[in-house]
């Protein structure tokens, strides 16, 4: 499939999702485009799933890149994120670039670097408070200025990419926590859950 033309990325997650629609139904296959993830609890099933993955491409005659393969990890990084059994976090490696970069001096570098953050915020507690002022530097009729206020705002961020915690995935046996806040300017949630990880009680986000 040629690459550049606008519509093939959906045209081919089109084409993925038509070969392999028993798979997706039953909820342990993950497609993105020409990425493919087999998710399973015990070894066993994990074999029996990658070997109809591997039967459905055979009989499309679709090929498998033997060097992006890994098989029968604990730990994958997807999409940005490190992606486990336990927690949902992000991918360093993918953020050490933006960290290095200065404050932005325009317009569209703030929204450049907002989209990037933004990306993100699930993990980043108070992001619309924090965000505030570079938001506003977005809007049609503000002037471009670096304030203060909008320096303090882009490192806090950039620091908060950096110190992001965990988010655990959900055990729906246990109870949930609802944690909600508003302001004059904005409002927010997160959804917690209190998981013994390493035999110690831990609360944590839930993504």
């Amino acid at each position: 499939m040629p690459c550049g033309i606008k519509n093939v990325p959906s045209h081919f997650q089109r084409i993925m999702n038509e070969i392999f629609p028993e798979e997706l139904s039953e909820g342990w296959l993950i497609i993105y485009i020409d990425d493919i993830i087999v998710c399973s609890k015990i070894w066993e099933e994990h074999m029996y799933r990658v070997s109809r993955v591997f039967k459905k491409t055979q009989s499309v005659n679709m090929k498998v890149s033997l060097k992006k393969f890994n098989f029968g990890l604990k730990e994958l990084r997807s999409l940005g994120h490190v992606v486990s059994g336990l927690s949902l976090g992000i991918d360093k490696n993918k953020v050490a670039a933006v960290l290095l970069k200065p404050m932005p001096q325009n317009k569209k570098e703030i929204q450049s670097f907002l989209g990037f953050a933004g990306y993100y915020r699930q993990h980043i507690k108070d992001f619309a408070s924090i965000a505030r002022p570079l938001y506003k530097l977005c809007d049609k009729d503000t002037v471009f200025e670096i304030t203060v206020d909008r320096v303090k705002a882009f490192e806090s961020l950039r620091q908060a990419l950096t110190t992001a915690p965990l988010l655990l995935m959900p055990d729906f046996k246990l109870p949930f926590k609802l944690y909600i806040d508003a302001s004059g300017y904005g409002l927010g949630s997160e959804l917690h859950q209190v998981q013994s990880i390493n035999y110690k009680p831990v609360e944590g986000p839930i993504c």
